[in-house]
């Protein structure tokens, strides 16, 4: 099955370019105009990565991409713009953006980039299992040594982002972001809170986790049990 790249670039020769480029590299293309009908294209249809420029008429892609992602889209996002300094590369990645590539680019390394957020965006399996625990994302469903663990949205969706990010801290800003979706960060301990009860809940020792892990000094991330 081909995959499915949306285009949001308001430069029209720029953005039949890339599609005629990507749709002789085996992609299926569409392309958007400008801010919102990104945001609409991206919601509406199924796609496995978007190349986003970031100056845009409507919104421009910050908001495109911050939108999206408050919305719970995870679909891979990589940004193309003119500011290539490092304060825009920042702003970009903190909405949510996964890669950067500032303009001028070359065809070959975009293609590159694609190719690198594809591999990594490869689907989660729907049932994993740790321990005792067993998270079935079909149903929705958490179960602890076969009996049923009533889960919060928040805690259910806390959990399933450390589980995709297998190993990898978390900063609570980050869950702060993707999980909740604020824009800014509060003065909160909501994501301790939060993770308290998922350990109480999930782990066979909550005051020692093996499982929900503190990174000290910067958030929390999944460990696997050792074998």
């Amino acid at each position: 099955m081909k995959r499915r790249v949306l285009i949001v670039e308001d430069e029209t020769s720029l953005a039949f370019m890339l599609a005629d480029r990507l749709r002789a590299e085996g992609f299926e293309t569409a392309v958007a105009g400008d801010g919102p009908a990104g945001i609409q294209s991206a919601m509406s249809e199924a796609f496995d990565l978007i190349v986003l420029d970031v100056m845009l008429p409507g919104c421009d892609g910050f908001e495109v991409c911050r939108r999206l992602r408050h919305e719970g889209l995870h679909t891979p996002v990589l940004m193309l713009t003119a500011r290539g300094d490092v304060a825009d590369r920042i702003a970009g990645l903190k909405t949510g953006a996964d890669d950067y590539l500032p303009k001028p680019f070359h065809a070959g390394e975009l293609l590159a980039r694609m190719e690198a957020l594809l591999r990594r965006s490869t689907p989660k399996p729907q049932v994993e299992e740790f321990g005792e625990v067993r998270v079935d994302r079909t149903r929705r469903a958490v179960t602890r040594g076969g009996n049923a663990v009533e889960l919060s949205l928040k805690e259910y969706e806390m959990l399933c982002y450390l589980l995709d990010r297998d190993g990898v801290p978390v900063s609570r800003e980050e869950l702060l972001r993707n999980v909740w979706g604020y824009g800014v960060t509060p003065n909160t301990r909501t994501v301790d809170v939060h993770m308290a009860q998922l350990r109480q809940k999930l782990e066979a020792n909550p005051k020692e986790p093996v499982h929900l892990v503190t990174a000290h000094g910067f958030g929390y991330k999944f460990e696997r049990p050792s074998i």
